[in-house]
């Protein structure tokens, strides 16, 4: 399903409770309730997702609950040890994207590990997988991930400071995860559905 993100007063966008693409109500009020006040300058504002009943809370155009950060829902098959640091850059977006690429160039570097390299240098580890047979598309989507992610460490040459840059990151992680974990499993998962014999044959066709 198609990911929309959450905007305030949006009509309808993937909530970040339950991760369906629904239809929201929105309540708004201002700090100092001065005379009618128009729903876009309103201070505090709580959308209503119709499919959980669950609520988000807003400040002016910034979602302070949850504070996931208003992006994807991690990959199901998504590493623990990654899906940590991913869930923990989402929680902090809103107030430093900066610090949240950093995050995710840190859970880049675990994702490597989990997939059996060293973990100490995503460069060469990159390599490694490139070696090893790593689709294209993966490996720029690492590469994005990588150079974004150690900018924000090193101020002055990528603007990590732009949430909606972060906020793609968050995509291309679910990507790679997408693309080395969760396609090889339901592939490898028909595959070994086959009768025997077909399974048999192919081995023997390969040989």
């Amino acid at each position: 399903m198609k990911y929309i993100k959450p905007i305030v007063f949006g009509n309808s966008f993937t909530c970040p409770h339950c991760g369906v693409l629904s239809k929201q109500d929105w309540t708004y009020d201002n700090w100092h309730f001065k005379g009618q006040q128009s729903p876009k300058s309103a201070d505090l504002v709580t959308g209503h997702c119709q499919h959980c009943n669950d609520h988000t809370l807003w400040v002016k155009d910034k979602m302070f609950y949850p504070d996931n950060g208003a992006v994807q829902f991690p990959n199901l098959d998504m590493p623990v040890s990654v899906k940590k640091l991913y869930l923990e850059a989402a929680s902090i977006l809103t107030k430093s994207p900066r610090a949240s690429g950093a995050l995710l160039r840190l859970s880049i570097q675990m994702l490597c590990k989990e997939l059996g390299e060293t973990g100490d240098n995503i460069n060469l580890d990159i390599k490694e997988l490139v070696n090893k047979g790593l689709p294209k598309i993966v490996q720029q989507s690492l590469d994005i991930v990588r150079v974004t992610g150690n900018e924000s460490v090193h101020p002055g040459q990528i603007d990590t400071d732009d949430e909606n840059v972060v906020i793609r990151l968050f995509e291309l992680i679910n990507i790679i995860v997408e693309y080395m974990i969760s396609l090889p499993s339901k592939v490898n998962s028909l595959y070994t559905s086959l009768p025997e014999d077909k399974l048999i044959g192919i081995n023997n066709r390969d040989k």
